[in-house]
């Protein structure tokens, strides 16, 4: 990250902007905090175990999201802490919310760096875990299980060549999606923005009107829903890809109920526009899907407000934000291997209660669901809901109206960015939320990223009770 503060700050330099010495003592400030920790751990004999690696991981968000604040506040920007922090949180959990207004004026420094803590929050931190962590004796892949969902079989030997394959991968889309934005008529420094926050699935945009800026460029519109799939499928897919052996596992099973809810829901929802705005099948179709893809992939991305399509449009974007990409991915919501797992533990569950005596498993894919697995997803699926209702209570409480409050909290734990209504929709922003509920929604978004059971298991007493 003290690298990374040193590129908005080229940025603004070039420009003439004063902010590119904020960006540079907060690169300074970053790289000393980071020098004292490696000094004060260099010489420690660390012993991995379930406890360090749950603080680890909050630890690590926590003080990304805490530095990451720091060119927001001390910038020209007139912004509080909350809503500096909210931003920096917003783009280290790539929720893509966003509590600044007039983007379209605003310094090239802070809008690439919005764009960079997305890029940063994404596969790039499970890559750096992988890739590190091995070499502080410290489980790397235990790790990026407690961050990530993905319980993918080890398909490589070493846990250094996964790291280096996954940020191939990550790095590798990145540069061809900024690439074909530029050749479908995007400027150089809006590719580079939208690059880096459709890989990332964040969303982030540099125009106040998202997407909309480019109305009327199809091809912009078709680039990203493509980059935005890419970014939601298991990035061990992409290591498959070039490994022989595992080409008859590419395709998993959430990967294709993925794909397959992308075709059904946007075909009907072309249709609905069809027939409620005479609006031409093949524009409609478009539209439909860059605005679909978007939500159940947590981008949050629009060129439109979708809710003004009707009830049945709303209900399809209001399901689609609880349910999110693949394991492995960028993406944020409950994803859709758990949906999987919680469907097939239910059939099985309910035939042996009509033919007690039979041996019935529940399978995914060609494995077995055990007991651990069925019980994580419950698990997961209580605290989702129940993190949902308390957190609409607390935006209730700090002035929300409902609608805002509960699409609100949906909105921060599934990481897609714009809620419903007309305050945070997508015509919308967080820009006129007070800082309580920021607080609130900062700690949902976290919560969200992490999957909640690495971040609620810190507040019980068995943690902290040995």
């Amino acid at each position: 990250m003290a690298v990374a503060m040193l590129f908005p700050a080229i940025f603004d330099l070039r420009d003439g902007t004063p902010d590119w010495l904020i960006f540079i003592r907060s690169s300074l400030f970053t790289a000393v905090v980071s020098s004292l920790v490696f000094l004060s751990t260099q010489n420690s004999q660390v012993r991995f175990s379930p406890r360090l690696g749950f603080m680890l991981t909050v630890s690590l968000w926590v003080t990304a999201a805490l530095l990451g604040s720091i060119p927001f506040y001390f910038s020209h920007l007139p912004i509080s802490f909350a809503t500096a922090l909210f931003e920096s949180t917003s783009g280290i959990t790539a929720t893509g919310s966003t509590a600044l207004t007039g983007l379209d004026q605003m310094p090239r420094g802070i809008l690439i760096w919005r764009s960079l803590l997305c890029w940063i929050g994404g596969i790039g931190f499970i890559g750096l875990a992988l890739l590190l962590l091995p070499s502080l004796r410290i489980g790397g892949v235990q790790l990026f299980h407690m961050e990530s969902s993905d319980k993918s079989e080890k398909i490589l030997p070493r846990v250094n060549q996964l790291a280096i394959g996954i940020i191939i991968a990550y790095c590798g889309l990145t540069i061809l999606c900024i690439l074909a934005f530029f050749a479908a008529g995007m400027g150089m420094f809006d590719a580079i923005n939208h690059g880096l926050t459709t890989i990332s699935t964040a969303g982030y945009s540099t125009h106040d009107s998202s997407f909309g800026f480019f109305e009327g460029n199809n091809a912009i519109l078709i680039v990203a829903m493509v980059f935005m799939t890419l970014g939601s499928l298991p990035f061990i897919l992409y290591i498959k890809a070039v490994i022989p052996q595992q080409m008859p596992n590419l395709l998993d099973p959430q990967i294709k109920l993925f794909l397959a809810l992308i075709a059904i829901f946007t075909f009907g929802l072309a249709v609905l526009l069809r027939i409620s705005s005479d609006m031409p099948f093949g524009t409609a179709l478009l539209t439909a899907g860059f605005h679909f893809i978007s939500v159940i992939t947590t981008t949050g991305f629009a060129t439109e407000d979708y809710t003004l399509w009707g009830p049945a449009a709303v209900g399809v974007f209001f399901l689609a934000s609880f349910v999110g990409g693949c394991a492995g991915s960028t993406s944020g919501g409950m994803k859709i291997n758990r949906i999987i797992i919680l469907w097939r533990t239910t059939q099985a569950s309910l035939t042996r209660l009509v033919m007690p005596h039979a041996i019935v498993k529940a399978r995914y894919g060609t494995s077995e669901i055990t007991p651990d697995i069925a019980q994580s997803a419950l698990l997961y699926l209580f605290l989702y809901f129940a993190s949902l209702v308390l957190g609409t209570m607390a935006l209730a409480i700090f002035g929300l109206d409902f609608v805002s409050a509960f699409t609100g909290a949906l909105t921060a734990l599934s990481n897609v960015g714009p809620g419903l209504g007309e305050t945070i929709g997508p015509a919308g922003n967080f820009s006129t939320i007070n800082d309580n509920a920021l607080w609130v929604l900062s700690y949902l978004m976290l919560a969200g990223r992490l999957e909640l059971i690495t971040v609620v298991i810190l507040f019980t007493r068995a943690f902290w009770v040995r």
